[in-house]
């Protein structure tokens, strides 16, 4: 696990959990056998636990069916149901909730929730779309990505999201690292999460206990080993390390993000495959960069 100890069956949210990418065949029929692998590499390789049905998992694109199966692979994968935590969103908020039962169910730790997305909701319908969902019980991790759902948990909305429906973090993807300062001083004990991969290092330094991961996918143990550095404030180790990486960590921040991260693990001999409609393989141009920055990492050394 990440040397840093902030992982704990009390807090299972903190520390380098996982958005797993789902290994596809090429009839984009879901390999459950490669994600089970997948789960158990990525912990074994010090990572903390895993974020299956996040954007990176398609979980748009999946049936009911898939979606339950998942998560069941992921928790009896894990070994510790305590370390898995589903992301629960859906367009509908009774959806939300049914979802949080299951990984309730499946004996997950937390949950993972985007606002309503189906349209610009107000701060009323944030406030009751989290309240109904953390009526489940679990601990309920919010999930700020306002480029994508158009609704922004600006940090006066977190403070009051935890202080009236009891969120414990957020996953804070909107890119300005400004905020973990302000998101501190009105909510200090809302953990905060990385949120993108490639601001790893500005919002550990801001004070981070937790990094919601794309790119441990690919590159489990040189990722723990940035974070491990980065959150312990030794920057002569994490600087040019994240420096390293960052050609490819990027890519976590762009519209290309799943195929781009199950590229990479295809180049390194992980099963990634292809992705499901309605997103679209790679271009060439972007296939040729971002092989190339995989293979570059893998001959620095990178695991």
């Amino acid at each position: 696990m990440s040397t840093t100890g902030s992982w704990s069956t009390e807090r299972p949210w903190r520390g380098i959990m996982v958005a797993t990418a789902l290994p596809l065949r090429e009839d984009l029929s879901v390999d459950y056998d490669a994600y089970a692998a997948q789960v158990r590499r990525l912990i074994a390789s010090g990572c903390d636990g895993v974020v299956p049905n996040g954007s990176l998992g398609e979980y748009q694109t999946l049936t009911d069916a898939e979606r339950a199966l998942v998560v069941r692979t992921a928790v009896e994968a894990a070994g510790d149901g305590a370390r898995v935590m589903p992301g629960v969103s859906a367009y509908g908020g009774a959806e939300a909730r049914r979802w949080a039962d299951q990984a309730a169910e499946a004996g997950c730790g937390s949950v993972l929730l985007l606002p309503p997305n189906a349209y610009r909701a107000d701060e009323r319908a944030v406030l009751a779309h989290y309240a109904g969902v953390a009526r489940a019980g679990l601990p309920v991790v919010a999930y700020n990505n306002p480029v994508d759902t158009k609704v922004d948990l600006v940090p006066e909305l977190l403070a009051r999201l935890h202080a009236e429906t009891g969120i414990v973090a957020v996953k804070e993807f909107s890119g300005d690292v400004r905020r973990a300062y302000r998101i501190a001083e009105l909510a200090p004990e809302l953990d905060l999460l990385i949120g993108a991969d490639d601001v790893l290092l500005e919002l550990a330094v801001a004070g981070a206990v937790g990094w919601v991961a794309g790119y441990p996918n690919a590159f489990p143990e040189a990722c723990a080993q940035l974070y491990d550095a980065a959150t312990a404030q030794d920057l002569s180790t994490a600087l040019p390390l994240y420096r390293s990486l960052h050609p490819l960590l990027r890519w976590d921040s762009r519209t290309e993000f799943v195929q781009a991260i199950k590229l990479s693990m295809d180049v390194v001999g992980v099963p990634g495959g292809p992705t499901r409609p309605p997103r679209m393989p790679l271009t060439d141009a972007q296939e040729a960069e971002i092989r190339a920055a995989t293979e570059k990492a893998v001959a620095d050394g990178h695991r």
